[in-house]
Protein backbone atom coordinates (compact mmCIF):
# COMPACT_ATOMS: atom_id res chain seq x y z
CA UNK A 1 0.00 0.00 0.00
CA UNK A 2 1.67 3.23 -1.20
CA UNK A 3 -0.98 5.67 0.01
CA UNK A 4 0.15 8.26 2.56
CA UNK A 5 -2.24 7.80 5.49
CA UNK A 6 -0.50 10.07 8.01
CA UNK A 7 -3.16 12.78 7.90
CA UNK A 8 -6.10 10.39 7.57
CA UNK A 9 -8.56 10.51 10.51
CA UNK A 10 -9.12 7.19 12.26
CA UNK A 11 -10.93 4.96 12.11
CA UNK A 12 -11.52 5.35 8.38
CA UNK A 13 -12.56 3.16 5.48
CA UNK A 14 -10.41 3.96 2.45
CA UNK A 15 -11.37 2.66 -1.00
CA UNK A 16 -8.80 2.68 -3.80
CA UNK A 17 -10.54 3.65 -7.04
CA UNK A 18 -7.89 1.99 -9.18
CA UNK A 19 -8.46 -1.36 -7.46
CA UNK A 20 -12.22 -0.95 -7.84
CA UNK A 21 -11.84 -0.29 -11.58
CA UNK A 22 -9.65 -3.40 -11.86
CA UNK A 23 -12.52 -5.52 -10.50
CA UNK A 24 -15.07 -3.79 -12.69
CA UNK A 25 -12.99 -4.44 -15.79
CA UNK A 26 -12.96 -8.16 -15.00
CA UNK A 27 -16.73 -8.20 -14.57
CA UNK A 28 -17.20 -6.19 -17.76
CA UNK A 29 -15.14 -8.73 -19.69
CA UNK A 30 -17.39 -11.57 -18.48
CA UNK A 31 -20.42 -9.62 -19.71
CA UNK A 32 -18.82 -8.98 -23.07
CA UNK A 33 -17.76 -12.59 -23.56
CA UNK A 34 -21.08 -14.15 -22.56
CA UNK A 35 -23.81 -11.57 -23.06
CA UNK A 36 -24.87 -11.95 -19.43
CA UNK A 37 -25.84 -9.03 -17.21
CA UNK A 38 -24.00 -8.46 -13.94
CA UNK A 39 -25.61 -6.28 -11.28
CA UNK A 40 -24.26 -5.07 -7.93
CA UNK A 41 -25.84 -6.62 -4.83
CA UNK A 42 -26.09 -3.69 -2.44
CA UNK A 43 -26.09 -5.96 0.61
CA UNK A 44 -22.37 -6.39 -0.03
CA UNK A 45 -21.34 -2.91 -1.12
CA UNK A 46 -23.44 0.26 -0.91
CA UNK A 47 -20.85 3.04 -1.20
CA UNK A 48 -23.08 5.15 -3.43
CA UNK A 49 -20.46 7.83 -4.06
CA UNK A 50 -18.91 5.35 -6.53
CA UNK A 51 -22.23 4.21 -8.07
CA UNK A 52 -21.72 6.46 -11.13
CA UNK A 53 -18.39 4.68 -11.71
CA UNK A 54 -19.88 1.21 -11.13
CA UNK A 55 -22.73 2.08 -13.49
CA UNK A 56 -20.25 2.58 -16.32
CA UNK A 57 -19.46 -1.14 -16.14
CA UNK A 58 -22.44 -3.01 -14.66
CA UNK A 59 -26.10 -3.14 -15.62
CA UNK A 60 -27.68 -2.10 -12.35
CA UNK A 61 -28.26 -3.19 -8.75
CA UNK A 62 -29.86 -5.99 -6.74
CA UNK A 63 -31.76 -4.85 -3.65
CA UNK A 64 -33.10 -6.72 -0.65
CA UNK A 65 -35.25 -3.92 0.77
CA UNK A 66 -37.13 -0.76 -0.08
CA UNK A 67 -34.25 1.45 1.02
CA UNK A 68 -31.67 -0.43 -1.06
CA UNK A 69 -33.96 -0.28 -4.09
CA UNK A 70 -34.44 3.46 -3.68
CA UNK A 71 -30.70 4.00 -3.20
CA UNK A 72 -29.85 2.12 -6.39
CA UNK A 73 -32.63 3.82 -8.33
CA UNK A 74 -31.60 7.31 -7.25
CA UNK A 75 -27.82 6.97 -7.20
CA UNK A 76 -27.14 4.69 -10.18
CA UNK A 77 -30.27 4.98 -12.30
CA UNK A 78 -29.97 1.66 -14.10
CA UNK A 79 -31.79 -1.67 -13.69
CA UNK A 80 -33.17 -2.32 -10.21
CA UNK A 81 -33.81 -5.92 -9.20
CA UNK A 82 -35.54 -6.67 -5.89
CA UNK A 83 -35.86 -9.83 -3.82
CA UNK A 84 -37.17 -10.04 -0.27
CA UNK A 85 -38.08 -13.15 1.75
CA UNK A 86 -41.47 -11.46 2.23
CA UNK A 87 -42.65 -8.08 1.02
CA UNK A 88 -44.22 -5.51 3.32
CA UNK A 89 -47.69 -4.33 2.30
CA UNK A 90 -47.11 -0.71 3.28
CA UNK A 91 -43.95 -0.51 1.17
CA UNK A 92 -45.15 -2.21 -2.00
CA UNK A 93 -46.50 0.81 -3.88
CA UNK A 94 -43.30 2.80 -3.40
CA UNK A 95 -41.11 -0.23 -4.14
CA UNK A 96 -42.83 -0.86 -7.46
CA UNK A 97 -41.90 2.65 -8.53
CA UNK A 98 -38.22 1.81 -8.28
CA UNK A 99 -37.87 -1.76 -9.53
CA UNK A 100 -37.62 -3.43 -12.93
CA UNK A 101 -37.41 -7.05 -11.73
CA UNK A 102 -39.21 -8.42 -8.66
CA UNK A 103 -38.45 -11.92 -7.37
CA UNK A 104 -40.83 -13.68 -4.98
CA UNK A 105 -39.82 -16.13 -2.30
CA UNK A 106 -43.03 -18.18 -2.41
CA UNK A 107 -46.06 -18.76 -4.57
CA UNK A 108 -48.21 -17.30 -1.81
CA UNK A 109 -46.29 -14.03 -2.08
CA UNK A 110 -46.57 -14.11 -5.87
CA UNK A 111 -50.31 -14.69 -5.76
CA UNK A 112 -50.76 -11.98 -3.17
CA UNK A 113 -49.04 -9.28 -5.21
CA UNK A 114 -49.19 -10.39 -8.85
CA UNK A 115 -52.21 -8.29 -9.79
CA UNK A 116 -50.71 -5.16 -8.25
CA UNK A 117 -47.41 -5.78 -10.03
CA UNK A 118 -48.92 -6.61 -13.41
CA UNK A 119 -51.27 -3.61 -13.28
CA UNK A 120 -48.47 -1.17 -12.50
CA UNK A 121 -47.87 1.60 -14.99
CA UNK A 122 -44.46 0.26 -15.98
CA UNK A 123 -43.45 -3.24 -17.04
CA UNK A 124 -41.98 -5.15 -14.10
CA UNK A 125 -40.64 -8.63 -14.82
CA UNK A 126 -41.36 -11.18 -12.11
CA UNK A 127 -39.51 -14.24 -10.92
CA UNK A 128 -39.65 -17.03 -8.35
CA UNK A 129 -36.67 -17.88 -6.18
CA UNK A 130 -35.99 -21.62 -6.19
CA UNK A 131 -34.10 -23.68 -3.62
CA UNK A 132 -32.31 -26.60 -5.30
CA UNK A 133 -31.49 -27.99 -1.83
CA UNK A 134 -27.84 -28.17 -2.82
CA UNK A 135 -25.03 -26.03 -1.48
CA UNK A 136 -21.37 -26.43 -0.62
CA UNK A 137 -21.32 -23.67 2.00
CA UNK A 138 -19.96 -25.02 5.28
CA UNK A 139 -21.06 -22.18 7.59
CA UNK A 140 -24.82 -22.61 8.25
CA UNK A 141 -25.54 -18.91 8.82
CA UNK A 142 -24.53 -18.22 5.19
CA UNK A 143 -26.09 -21.33 3.64
CA UNK A 144 -29.43 -20.54 1.96
CA UNK A 145 -30.04 -24.25 1.28
CA UNK A 146 -29.54 -25.71 4.74
CA UNK A 147 -32.33 -27.84 6.21
CA UNK A 148 -35.51 -25.87 6.95
CA UNK A 149 -34.23 -22.82 5.09
CA UNK A 150 -36.78 -20.05 4.62
CA UNK A 151 -35.21 -18.96 1.31
CA UNK A 152 -36.57 -20.18 -2.00
CA UNK A 153 -39.14 -22.72 -3.21
CA UNK A 154 -38.09 -26.36 -3.12
CA UNK A 155 -39.12 -28.79 -5.85
CA UNK A 156 -41.74 -30.43 -3.61
CA UNK A 157 -43.40 -27.03 -3.10
CA UNK A 158 -43.04 -25.82 -6.68
CA UNK A 159 -46.40 -25.12 -8.36
CA UNK A 160 -46.21 -25.43 -12.13
CA UNK A 161 -49.88 -24.48 -12.43
CA UNK A 162 -49.21 -21.06 -10.87
CA UNK A 163 -46.38 -19.93 -13.17
CA UNK A 164 -48.49 -17.79 -15.48
CA UNK A 165 -46.97 -14.30 -15.47
CA UNK A 166 -43.59 -15.48 -14.16
CA UNK A 167 -40.70 -14.39 -16.41
CA UNK A 168 -37.72 -15.99 -14.67
CA UNK A 169 -36.21 -18.13 -11.97
CA UNK A 170 -33.64 -17.07 -9.39
CA UNK A 171 -31.34 -19.16 -7.23
CA UNK A 172 -28.62 -18.13 -4.79
CA UNK A 173 -26.58 -20.96 -3.31
CA UNK A 174 -22.99 -19.65 -3.24
CA UNK A 175 -20.84 -17.73 -0.76
CA UNK A 176 -17.28 -16.66 -1.66
CA UNK A 177 -16.98 -19.66 -3.99
CA UNK A 178 -15.30 -20.55 -7.25
CA UNK A 179 -16.99 -21.46 -10.52
CA UNK A 180 -16.53 -25.21 -10.07
CA UNK A 181 -19.16 -25.01 -7.32
CA UNK A 182 -21.48 -23.16 -9.68
CA UNK A 183 -20.97 -25.84 -12.34
CA UNK A 184 -21.96 -28.59 -9.91
CA UNK A 185 -24.93 -26.54 -8.67
CA UNK A 186 -26.23 -26.00 -12.19
CA UNK A 187 -26.42 -29.78 -12.70
CA UNK A 188 -28.72 -30.08 -9.68
CA UNK A 189 -30.81 -27.09 -10.76
CA UNK A 190 -31.22 -28.64 -14.22
CA UNK A 191 -32.28 -32.01 -12.82
CA UNK A 192 -34.98 -30.41 -10.69
CA UNK A 193 -36.08 -27.35 -12.65
CA UNK A 194 -34.72 -27.79 -16.19
CA UNK A 195 -38.12 -28.20 -17.83
CA UNK A 196 -39.34 -25.02 -16.15
CA UNK A 197 -36.26 -23.04 -17.21
CA UNK A 198 -37.18 -23.78 -20.83
CA UNK A 199 -40.36 -21.74 -20.33
CA UNK A 200 -38.56 -18.77 -18.81
CA UNK A 201 -37.21 -15.53 -20.25
CA UNK A 202 -34.31 -15.26 -17.82
CA UNK A 203 -32.37 -17.12 -15.13
CA UNK A 204 -30.65 -15.28 -12.26
CA UNK A 205 -27.67 -17.16 -10.80
CA UNK A 206 -27.63 -15.02 -7.66
CA UNK A 207 -24.49 -13.90 -5.84
CA UNK A 208 -21.54 -15.41 -4.00
CA UNK A 209 -19.45 -15.67 -7.17
CA UNK A 210 -15.88 -14.67 -6.22
CA UNK A 211 -15.17 -13.63 -9.79
CA UNK A 212 -12.47 -11.05 -9.03
CA UNK A 213 -10.45 -13.29 -6.71
CA UNK A 214 -7.00 -14.04 -8.12
CA UNK A 215 -7.55 -17.81 -8.31
CA UNK A 216 -11.09 -17.65 -9.68
CA UNK A 217 -11.66 -19.82 -12.77
CA UNK A 218 -13.32 -17.36 -15.15
CA UNK A 219 -13.24 -19.81 -18.06
CA UNK A 220 -15.53 -22.21 -16.22
CA UNK A 221 -17.91 -19.36 -15.39
CA UNK A 222 -18.00 -18.31 -19.04
CA UNK A 223 -18.63 -21.89 -20.11
CA UNK A 224 -21.51 -22.23 -17.59
CA UNK A 225 -23.20 -19.04 -18.73
CA UNK A 226 -22.88 -19.81 -22.45
CA UNK A 227 -24.15 -23.35 -21.82
CA UNK A 228 -27.28 -22.10 -20.07
CA UNK A 229 -27.96 -19.43 -22.68
CA UNK A 230 -27.55 -21.87 -25.57
CA UNK A 231 -29.51 -24.76 -24.06
CA UNK A 232 -32.45 -22.84 -22.63
CA UNK A 233 -32.53 -19.64 -24.66
CA UNK A 234 -32.62 -17.48 -21.53
CA UNK A 235 -30.91 -14.28 -20.50
CA UNK A 236 -28.51 -14.78 -17.61
CA UNK A 237 -28.10 -12.45 -14.64
CA UNK A 238 -25.50 -12.56 -11.89
CA UNK A 239 -25.69 -10.37 -8.79
CA UNK A 240 -22.39 -10.48 -6.88
CA UNK A 241 -21.75 -7.96 -4.13
CA UNK A 242 -18.40 -8.92 -2.68
CA UNK A 243 -16.75 -9.46 -6.08
CA UNK A 244 -17.19 -5.79 -6.96
CA UNK A 245 -15.34 -4.50 -3.89
CA UNK A 246 -13.07 -7.47 -3.13
CA UNK A 247 -9.59 -6.29 -2.08
CA UNK A 248 -10.35 -2.67 -2.98
CA UNK A 249 -10.55 -1.07 0.46
CA UNK A 250 -8.88 -0.73 3.83
CA UNK A 251 -9.78 0.18 7.38
CA UNK A 252 -7.21 2.48 8.93
CA UNK A 253 -7.11 2.36 12.72
CA UNK A 254 -5.02 3.87 15.50
CA UNK A 255 -3.55 2.24 18.61
CA UNK A 256 -5.01 3.91 21.72
CA UNK A 257 -3.32 1.97 24.50
CA UNK A 258 -1.26 -1.12 25.28
CA UNK A 259 -2.18 -3.28 28.26
CA UNK A 260 -0.64 -6.49 29.61
CA UNK A 261 -2.72 -9.35 30.98
CA UNK A 262 -0.59 -12.39 30.31
CA UNK A 263 0.15 -11.05 26.84
CA UNK A 264 0.41 -7.65 25.24
CA UNK A 265 -3.00 -6.30 24.18
CA UNK A 266 -3.40 -3.30 21.90
CA UNK A 267 -6.66 -1.40 22.19
CA UNK A 268 -7.64 0.27 18.91
CA UNK A 269 -10.15 2.89 17.82
CA UNK A 270 -11.51 0.30 15.37
CA UNK A 271 -13.88 -2.31 16.76
CA UNK A 272 -14.65 -5.80 15.51
CA UNK A 273 -18.14 -5.55 17.00
CA UNK A 274 -18.91 -2.14 15.48
CA UNK A 275 -16.77 -1.75 12.38
CA UNK A 276 -16.04 -5.25 11.06
CA UNK A 277 -18.76 -7.51 12.52
CA UNK A 278 -18.00 -10.39 10.14
CA UNK A 279 -14.78 -10.89 12.11
CA UNK A 280 -17.00 -12.15 14.93
CA UNK A 281 -19.86 -13.52 12.85
CA UNK A 282 -18.07 -15.69 10.28
CA UNK A 283 -15.54 -15.68 12.07
CA UNK A 284 -12.34 -14.71 10.28
CA UNK A 285 -9.03 -12.93 10.87
CA UNK A 286 -8.41 -9.95 8.55
CA UNK A 287 -4.93 -9.27 7.23
CA UNK A 288 -3.01 -6.19 8.40
CA UNK A 289 -0.34 -4.50 6.29
CA UNK A 290 3.19 -5.36 7.54
CA UNK A 291 2.00 -7.87 10.13
CA UNK A 292 2.27 -11.62 10.59
CA UNK A 293 0.79 -14.51 12.49
CA UNK A 294 1.45 -14.77 16.24
CA UNK A 295 5.20 -15.13 16.94
CA UNK A 296 6.09 -14.89 13.25
CA UNK A 297 7.66 -11.51 14.01
CA UNK A 298 9.33 -10.50 17.30
CA UNK A 299 6.39 -8.65 18.87
CA UNK A 300 3.00 -10.32 19.25
CA UNK A 301 -0.18 -8.53 20.32
CA UNK A 302 -3.84 -9.28 20.71
CA UNK A 303 -5.83 -6.52 19.01
CA UNK A 304 -9.10 -5.43 20.57
CA UNK A 305 -11.72 -2.76 20.03
CA UNK A 306 -12.70 0.11 22.27
CA UNK A 307 -16.14 -1.18 23.33
CA UNK A 308 -17.20 -2.79 26.60
CA UNK A 309 -17.91 -6.12 24.87
CA UNK A 310 -15.39 -8.60 26.29
CA UNK A 311 -15.27 -10.47 23.01
CA UNK A 312 -14.51 -7.41 20.89
CA UNK A 313 -11.28 -9.04 19.74
CA UNK A 314 -9.96 -8.79 16.18
CA UNK A 315 -7.20 -11.37 16.56
CA UNK A 316 -3.55 -11.99 17.42
CA UNK A 317 -0.83 -10.47 15.22
CA UNK A 318 2.91 -10.01 15.28
CA UNK A 319 5.00 -7.03 14.17
CA UNK A 320 8.65 -6.24 13.45
CA UNK A 321 8.61 -3.33 15.91
CA UNK A 322 6.78 -2.80 19.21
CA UNK A 323 3.40 -1.09 18.91
CA UNK A 324 2.82 2.16 20.75
CA UNK A 325 -0.14 4.52 21.16
CA UNK A 326 -0.60 6.61 18.03
CA UNK A 327 0.59 3.92 15.61
CA UNK A 328 -1.72 3.34 12.65
CA UNK A 329 -2.70 -0.13 11.49
CA UNK A 330 -4.17 -0.82 8.06
CA UNK A 331 -6.67 -3.70 7.79
CA UNK A 332 -7.03 -5.15 4.29
CA UNK A 333 -10.12 -6.03 2.26
CA UNK A 334 -12.50 -3.86 4.26
CA UNK A 335 -14.71 -2.36 1.54
CA UNK A 336 -17.39 -5.05 1.29
CA UNK A 337 -19.86 -5.92 4.05
CA UNK A 338 -18.06 -3.74 6.61
CA UNK A 339 -19.69 -0.44 5.66
CA UNK A 340 -23.12 -2.00 5.20
CA UNK A 341 -23.07 -3.99 8.45
CA UNK A 342 -21.36 -1.59 10.83
CA UNK A 343 -23.15 -0.13 13.83
CA UNK A 344 -22.82 2.35 16.69
CA UNK A 345 -23.04 -0.04 19.65
CA UNK A 346 -21.78 1.63 22.82
CA UNK A 347 -22.04 4.99 21.07
CA UNK A 348 -18.82 4.22 19.22
CA UNK A 349 -18.55 6.47 16.16
CA UNK A 350 -18.60 5.05 12.66
CA UNK A 351 -15.41 5.16 10.62
CA UNK A 352 -15.08 7.99 8.14
CA UNK A 353 -15.26 7.05 4.45
CA UNK A 354 -12.59 8.16 1.98
CA UNK A 355 -11.77 7.50 -1.67
CA UNK A 356 -8.31 7.50 -3.22
CA UNK A 357 -7.11 7.89 -6.77
CA UNK A 358 -3.72 8.87 -8.14
CA UNK A 359 -4.93 12.15 -9.66
CA UNK A 360 -6.73 13.61 -6.64
CA UNK A 361 -5.11 11.72 -3.79
CA UNK A 362 -7.29 11.05 -0.75
CA UNK A 363 -10.77 12.57 -0.86
CA UNK A 364 -12.96 12.51 2.24
CA UNK A 365 -16.48 11.34 1.32
CA UNK A 366 -18.17 11.30 4.71
CA UNK A 367 -17.44 11.86 8.39
CA UNK A 368 -19.87 10.83 11.12
CA UNK A 369 -20.72 12.31 14.49
CA UNK A 370 -23.07 12.51 17.44
CA UNK A 371 -26.12 13.42 15.35
CA UNK A 372 -25.77 10.16 13.40
CA UNK A 373 -25.84 8.25 16.70
CA UNK A 374 -28.68 10.30 18.17
CA UNK A 375 -30.90 10.08 15.08
CA UNK A 376 -30.83 6.26 15.13
CA UNK A 377 -32.45 6.36 18.57
CA UNK A 378 -35.52 8.00 20.06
Amino acid sequence: MNINIKELPTPCYLVDEKLLIHNLEILKSVQERTGCKIILALKGFSMHSVFPLVGQYLKGIAASSLFEARLGYEQMGKEVHVYEPAYIDEEMDELLGYCDHMVFNSFDQWNKYKDKVKNHSKKIECGIRINPEYSEIETPIYNPCYEYSRLGVTLSNFKLEELEGIDGLHFHTLCEQNSDTLERTIKVVEEKFGETIKKMKWLNLGGGHHITRSDYDIETLVRCIVYLKDKYGVDIYLEPGEAIALNTGFLVSKVLDIVDNGMKIAILDASAACHMPDVLEMPYRPNIVNSGCPNEHPYTYRLGGNTCLAGDIIGDYSFQEPLKPGDKLVFCDMAHYTMVKNNMFNGINLPSIALYNEEEGIRMIRRFGYEDFKNRLS
